[in-house]
């Protein structure tokens, strides 16, 4: 039987229907990164390739040398917004707003390795990722015309994502979009009401119930939410109330890096090395210190494809309960912990 569920952070309902995951399909195609070189000549972010790429503004030295690098930050290349163009807002008629496409478009190279995905590397090199996100956060917010700054990360054709090299973007606006300004709303009218953060409050509901939890660590909660918008959404949220990923202690970083890595790790192993988005949720830039917000991590595998009724509506499809997807993704953390090939143990 199907259900129709509300995102309490949205107030958007989904549509969870099991059974249409029998329908007759082909298997999708996928590409392990042992099937990648290391390393590989046309590609702009391996590893002395940097001449094909714009001038880094950010980067982790390896160790060893101070002349190659762990993580490099450079200007995309095709970039949606540039820091050139005039953001003036113009009025064409009365229904024709616009203005120049003013922003900061970058491209977060994660690794030298043309092949590491980030489930396959290493936990001190996902620290460092996470320690570039934070970096570069931080000194973009440092403009005041930038309202909102969004890191995402696509990997696999399904995702979005047109080159292979393991690489995030980093994207800031001087507009916040009306889906951010209906999560901040939502949570801004519990706080007024209830004069508690939504996302605190959900959290402790999640624990207290646990058939959705999936891991939990001294300081993060591994979730898969009660109307996901896909099979295998997947939240990792901290326990301590932050509005802000740039505020956030990076003292915290080993242990989020350690269980970011071993998420992807087990959907790397059991659900064939999927297509996946990895999203930043953030306080706007000029709101870090609310009350009512409460920075997360989203990762949304894309096992299903966005089709017409989800364009048409607004509302997706999924295929799975997060009950059930929940319970296989514990099961598969406390065998992969069994074995030695992760460090994160889900909850008794």
């Amino acid at each position: 039987m199907s259900e129709l569920r509300q995102d309490p952070t949205t107030r958007e309902w989904v549509i969870i229907a099991p059974e249409r995951a029998s329908r007759p399909q082909q298997e999708p195609k996928t590409q392990h990164a042992k099937e990648l070189p290391d390393w590989d000549a046309s590609c702009p972010f391996c590893l002395g390739n940097e001449s094909q790429t714009p001038a880094e503004v950010f980067r982790i030295p390896a160790s060893s040398e101070d002349s190659t690098w762990d993580v490099r930050v450079v200007p995309n290349r095709f970039p949606a917004l540039t820091p050139e163009e005039d953001m003036t807002r113009r009025e064409e008629g009365r229904f024709a707003r616009k203005m120049g496409g003013f922003g900061e478009h970058e491209v977060i190279i994660e690794s030298p390795s043309h092949n590491t995905s980030m489930a396959l590397m290493t936990y001190q090199q996902v620290e460092k990722v996470l320690t570039t996100y934070q970096q570069r956060y931080n000194t973009l917010k440092a403009n005041p015309q930038f309202r909102f700054i969004t890191i995402f990360k696509n990997y696999g054709w399904a995702s979005g994502t047109s080159l292979i090299h393991p690489h995030s973007q980093l994207v800031a606006t001087p507009i916040i979009t009306p889906y951010y300004h209906r999560r901040f709303d939502v949570a801004h009218d519990y706080h007024a009401d209830m004069g508690e953060c939504l996302y605190c409050e959900l959290l402790a509901e999640e624990l207290e119930k646990k058939e959705r939890i999936v891991a939990e660590t001294e300081g993060f909660v591994v979730f898969h939410p009660y109307a996901s918008r896909m099979p295998y959404e997947t939240w990792i949220i901290p326990k301590e109330h932050s509005a802000s990923f740039g505020l956030f202690p990076n003292s915290r970083f080993p242990e989020l890096a350690t269980v970011l890595k071993d998420i992807l790790f087990c959907l790397y192993v059991k659900l064939d090395n999927p297509a996946f988005n990895i999203i930043i949720d953030t306080s706007t830039t000029v709101d870090e210190d609310d009350p009512y917000y409460h920075w997360h991590i989203r990762i949304t595998p894309r096992l299903t494809t966005i089709a017409g009724f989800e364009i048409g509506s607004g509302i997706y499809i999924s295929l799975a309960l997060p009950e059930n997807t929940a319970k296989f993704m514990r099961e598969c953390c406390y065998s992969l912990a069994k074995e030695g090939d992760i460090c994160l143990m889900p909850p008794v």
